[in-house]
């Protein structure tokens, strides 16, 4: 089995959060602070961002604010705090692509990750390796 990256995905302050991707065909860069984030945006080519609206280093969604401004054409999701309808109204007067509440279940995270993609077709690595077949044994009979 040959899993191709079809894109490359910056994840910003979402902790073990990006976990739930690692079902689809992409590469996923964590970062914690917006600095970092901002540093690597330098030298990566990613195709979309997603960031929870507060980090540590960058409140009010200060990096989702920069990021738009320099890189108006990535696709972004800002991740808001359940509830929470000033960020939600922030997040979507600044023009992000999606706005997700902090509180999403993973299914309903990732498909939204897909589509922002154009995944939509794309299978879950983990259901073509679930058929009895660890990883292990795959790479084994190659």
């Amino acid at each position: 089995m040959i899993v191709l990256v079809q894109a490359t995905v910056l994840t910003v302050g979402l902790n073990g959060r990006s976990e739930a991707l690692e079902d689809l065909p992409i590469r996923v860069i964590s970062m914690q602070s917006g600095l970092s984030a901002a540093r690597s945006l330098k030298n990566e080519k990613v195709n979309s961002v997603i960031s929870r609206w507060d980090l540590a280093d960058m409140a009010d969604g200060k990096f989702l604010r920069l990021l738009r401004a320099a890189k108006p054409h990535i696709p972004t999701i800002a991740l808001i705090r359940g509830g929470d309808s000033r960020q939600e109204i922030a997040a979507r007067e600044l023009g992000v692509s999606a706005v997700l509440s902090e509180d999403a279940g993973d299914e309903l995270f990732q498909s939204t990750v897909a589509n922002l993609l154009g995944l939509k077709g794309a299978v879950s690595i983990k259901s073509v390796t679930s058929a009895g077949t660890t990883n292990k044994e795959l790479l084994r009979k190659r």
